[in-house]
C-alpha cells in the first residue's frame, strides 16, 4: 500500500534509538524526510547518515532537549514546516509512590507532558493552514493499565492523553489527526532495564526474567520495535485521516479492557 506521504517532512523526537528510531525508519521507508532528535549528539549524525543511505531521503539531526522550551524551539528552527510529528521521550524509572519527590514529579511532566504538548503547539498551526497533519504520541500502556510503581509516568502521560483527545476534536476538520501509541513489552533497552531490576531484586537470571515477562503477554513474546514503527507509519498516512483521538495498544493482545 502506498501511504501517500512520500516527500513529506516528519519530526521524530527521541529518535536515535529504540521506538523513536523504529518510527523514523518506518517513515523514511515510505519516502518521508526526517528530522532526528536526541538530547546529545553522540549518535545522531551516524544514524542520520545511515537513514540517508538506506532510504534516499533527506535527514537532519538536531541535538536538543525537548523537555525544555529552548530545546523545542531549536528543533523546530531546523524545520519549521512539518507534516508529521512523532513525540517520544524516555519515561521515568519505576518508583515507590510515597518516595516520589516534587522534583521527580516536575521532571516527569517536563519529559512526558510538556515536551509533547509544546511540540504540538508549534506544529499544529502550520498543519491546519496546509490542511494536512499527523501527530502520533508514543505514550504507555500505563495510561489504561496503571501500575503502582509507575505513578510518575501514569500522571504525565494520562494528562497528555486528555489534552490530545480534546484538541483532536478541534483540528480534525482541517485534516490534522492526533493519536497515541501505547506500547507494552516491546523488546528495547527499556525492557532490558525492567528485566535487570528483577535480577537485582529477586536474584533470578536475566533469561528467567525475560521468560517471566513473556508469560505475562497474551502473544507469549515481546513485541518488535519495527511493529511499533509500522503502526506509526500507518497513523501518519493519507489513508488514516478518519482516525483521530484514539489510543492504540501495542501489547500482543494483553490489554484486558473492552475499550
Amino acid at each position: 500500500m502506498d501511504l501517500g506521504i512520500s516527500g513529506k517532512w516528519a519530526i521524530v523526537s527521541g529518535s536515535t534509538r529504540g521506538l523513536g528510531l523504529a518510527c523514523a525508519e518506518a517513515l523514511a521507508a515510505e519516502g518521508v524526510n526526517i528530522v532526528l532528535n536526541a538530547r546529545t549528539d553522540k549518535e545522531g549524525e551516524a544514524v542520520a547518515t545511515e537513514l540517508r543511505s538506506r532510504f534516499g531521503v533527506e535527514v537532519l539531526f538536531v541535538a536538543a532537549d525537548v523537555a525544555t522550551a529552548e530545546g523545542r524551539a531549536q528543533l523546530f528552527a531546523a524545520r519549521p514546516t512539518v507534516d508529521i510529528l512523532v513525540t517520544n521521550a524516555s519515561g521515568p524509572s519505576p518508583s515507590s509512590f510515597v518516595d516520589n519527590s516534587a522534583t521527580q514529579w516536575s521532571e516527569a511532566f517536563d519529559m512526558n507532558f510538556h515536551s509533547a504538548v509544546g511540540m504540538m503547539q508549534l506544529a499544529i498551526p502550520g498543519m491546519r493552514d496546509r490542511k494536512f497533519g499527523r501527530i502520533i504520541n508514543i505514550t504507555s500502556a500505563m495510561v489504561t493499565s496503571p501500575h503502582p510503581f509507575m505513578t510518575l509516568s501514569i500522571a504525565a502521560r494520562t494528562a497528555l492523553t486528555g489534552v490530545t483527545k480534546a484538541i483532536s476534536k478541534e483540528v480534525v476538520s482541517d485534516n490534522v489527526t492526533i493519536n497515541n501509541l501505547l506500547p507494552e513489552r516491546i523488546d528495547t533497552g527499556r525492557q532490558r532495564q525492567m528485566a535487570e531490576l528483577q535480577v537485582q531484586f529477586r536474584g533470578i537470571t536475566l533469561e528467567e526474567a525475560y521468560d517471566e515477562m513473556k508469560q505475562t503477554i497474551a502473544a507469549k513474546r515481546l513485541g518488535r520495535p519495527d511493529e511499533v514503527g509500522a503502526a506509526c507509519a500507518f497513523l501518519a498516512s493519507a489513508q488514516a485521516g478518519y482516525i483521530s483521538g484514539d489510543n492504540l495498544h501495542l501489547d500482543g493482545g494483553s490489554y484486558e479492557g473492552l475499550i
